[in-house]
């Protein structure tokens, strides 16, 4: 049994804490904030409850996988909602496109825009079944070593992997609104459409294929069933403990240390913390020789975001929006150049419209309604002081909402919170703000990214966004499961069938 410390309690340091302690080992997690989730931390505001990040589900089967590796059912901890449709996409008329799993309905979507491009996009998702299998053989394995990326060159060549996703979707699509309903996805995760490795196309097929999902109770309720299995399993949670330095001897780290001073030893170190802060922040750089500053410093860095929480005393169930809303400036690339390239504010934006009462009424008190609004901005790289920008920048954003889809909105806001870059720093430990860590570029995917085992020291593991395979949801679950294999099970422990529950051991620093 190995003595294992997690850092910081996101999806990827929830999943990685189960399967280890699932496993046999003992598991201490420690968590800043003063309670689990990391970005998907939940905001509780006069009655309204507010998923803080992640809302999109996509890849049950990850979720399923460690509560199996538990010997439990993920059933009987929180359930999954399949949504349709998957999302409205508004253009910069209001003009809305649905889509979901049914190929005739995408069809007959698309038929009211552009009848030419329905044959262009089935050969489009023909071609990304290949795009998927490929992409999603790799989403689980490590790559540690160059032979592993040399071995798949031939594959990521074959498939065009050199294309930018918007590039590849735009083979097959001729219309201009169309391309950026199907290439929209690597903002999801981080990266702009128009230089994020088409392989990435691989994430509109994966919604296709299993769908996407709402969790009853919103987000929240998944950290809280990860809560639940943890405390079973007799994982040590520490909440309002921030860990202040990974303590390093060699080629191995020993334990951490905390922001009072307590040390903690362990056998190995996974760090859900963001990869590129953990490097700069928590191990001195003279300890770093492969991972020092200039070389963290030097990778390109996703968007950051601004989102406002929003609840309202009336309802909106007329004004034609769906669970999930993107809407869609006038402009695309120039709008994201700006953001990924340039570091401006943009006077205009596209959005994401989050609604899930729509879904699920529980997250709002009674004839009320639950929103956020999530608008990419540069990161803190850029020059923009957000002291001074924040408030206009949610007048102008709440501004838009009212005049174009939820009208009277803000003399029936009756709860309201923001963040913006500087909370992406200052509260969630991100280099620069950066809400997804590394972009997902083709020359920062798989063996580029940072890895998964620290080239450095050979007990320091990394799960999350910024390590291989990426942000989003099903990469940081994907990235638990590749340490968990890295770890191994101890020698002695034969793999747990299910147990009887231990007592609940949780603790508040």
């Amino acid at each position: 049994m190995a003595n294992l410390i997690v850092i910081g309690s996101g999806f990827g340091g929830l999943g990685v804490a189960a399967r280890l302690a699932a496993r046999g080992h003992k598991v201490t997690l420690f968590e800043k904030r003063d309670k689990l989730g990391g970005r998907a931390y939940t905001y509780e505001m006069d009655g309204f409850t507010f998923d803080g990040g992640p809302t999109v589900i996509t890849a049950p089967w990850l979720f399923e996988e460690i509560w199996e590796l538990a010997g439990r059912k993920r059933e009987d901890y929180f359930d999954l909602i399949s949504l349709d449709p998957f999302y409205r996409i508004f253009d910069h008329n209001r003009r809305s496109f649905d889509y979901n799993s049914d190929h005739q309905f995408i069809l007959e979507q698309i038929d009211r825009w552009n009848p030419a491009d329905k044959e262009g996009y089935t050969r489009f998702i023909e071609s990304t079944k290949e795009i998927f299998e490929t992409g999603m053989a790799l989403i689980d394995k490590p790559f540690l070593h160059i032979t592993d990326m040399i071995k798949v060159a031939p594959d990521l060549i074959r498939l065009q992997s050199y294309r930018s996703v918007y590039g590849y979707v735009s083979q097959f699509v001729k219309d201009e609104f169309l391309r950026r309903c199907f290439s929209f996805h690597p903002l999801l995760i981080g990266g702009n459409p128009f230089d994020a490795a088409s392989l990435y196309v691989l994430i509109h097929y994966l919604e296709r294929e299993w769908g996407i999902h709402y969790a009853r109770g919103g987000t929240g309720s998944i950290i809280n069933a990860f809560e639940r299995l943890l405390t079973e399993l007799g994982v040590i949670i520490h909440t309002n403990a921030e860990v202040d330095e990974i303590l390093v001897q060699g080629r191995k780290v020993t334990g951490v240390r905390m922001e009072d001073g307590m040390i903690h030893k362990a056998d190995a170190v996974i760090s859900n913390a963001d990869v590129a802060w953990t490097y700069l922040n928590m191990i001195p750089q003279h300890a770093r020789r492969f991972n020092n500053d200039r070389r963290i410093k030097s990778k390109k860095y996703s968007m950051s975001l601004f989102v406002i929480y929003f609840g309202t005393k009336r309802q909106y169930r007329d004004v034609g929006l769906a669970h999930h809303n993107i809407i869609l400036s006038e402009r695309y690339k120039g709008l994201l150049r700006e953001i990924f390239s340039n570091g401006e504010l943009p006077e205009d934006f596209s959005l994401y419209l989050h609604m899930p009462t729509l879904t699920d009424p529980s997250l709002a008190p009674a004839g009320g309604e639950s929103f956020y609004v999530l608008s990419p901005v540069p990161h803190l790289g850029a020059n923009i002081d957000w002291t001074v920008q924040a408030k206009p920048y949610r007048d102008a954003i709440m501004n838009f909402l009212e005049e174009n889809y939820l009208p009277d909105l803000q003399a029936n806001v009756v709860a309201e919170h923001y963040i913006d870059p500087l909370h992406f720093e200052g509260t969630l430990n991100s280099y620069l703000g950066s809400a997804f860590s590394v972009q997902p570029t083709l020359t920062q995917s798989a063996w580029f990214r940072p890895h998964n085992r620290s080239e450095d020291f050979d007990n320091l593991y990394f799960v999350g966004a910024g390590t291989h395979p990426g942000a989003g949801v099903p990469g940081v679950l994907a990235s638990a499961k590749i340490v968990d294999e890295l770890i191994g099970a101890p020698k002695e422990v034969v793999q747990p069938t299910r147990r009887e529950q231990p007592s609940v051991q949780q603790v508040t620093a």
